[in-house]
């Protein structure tokens, strides 16, 4: 089993206007005639890339990625304005509807996997399937860990560092 393909390029990309003031970016890679699938970048500030494409077999799949709204090569960039899980999950049936896709394989990771999640209960007749990794449900004490634990098990001499460069300071 092959776990990343080759490089491929999109043959489609577009910005699709999802309301005012947002303006989100999306590309189509692989089989035009594929499964469909829809990639769900993490974040907060995350974005595609062409790594992405990668994961998935191009013969097989009609790739779809977008860029959040507030991210990558979506407008206006780091935007938290009308920027909630609700209107993420209604830009992807806008990107959904757009592409005339009956029903789609979501997948993602971290906060991805939250907001396929969250998509999924809302339109469950809209999903063929989830594939999740690195699930994300964004309580409080998750985000605590993600945003403020992490580093110091991740990279305790680092962040010990740190603190006595900060310390040494004060």
């Amino acid at each position: 089993m092959k776990i990343l393909y080759s490089e491929i390029e999109p043959y489609n990309e577009f910005d699709l206007k999802v309301s005012e003031l947002h303006t989100i970016h999306v590309e189509e890679s692989g089989n035009p005639n594929g499964k469909p699938v829809i990639f769900l970048h993490g974040g907060p500030g995350g974005s595609v890339s062409p790594k992405d494409r990668k994961l998935f077999n191009p013969k097989k799949y009609r790739i779809i990625l977008f860029d959040q709204r507030g991210s990558g090569k979506s407008k206006p960039l780091r935007s938290t304005i009308n920027n909630r899980t609700a209107k993420l999950i209604d830009d992807m049936e806008k990107i959904r509807n757009f592409l005339k896709i009956k029903k789609w394989l979501l997948v993602g990771g971290s906060w991805g996997s939250t907001l396929a999640l969250a998509y999924s209960i809302v339109n469950p007749s809209k999903v063929l399937g989830l594939v999740l990794r690195g699930v994300f449900l964004g309580t409080k004490e998750e985000a605590n860990w993600a945003f403020n634990n992490s580093a110091k098990f991740f990279y305790p001499e680092i962040i010990n560092e740190i603190e006595n460069k900060i310390n040494k300071k004060k």
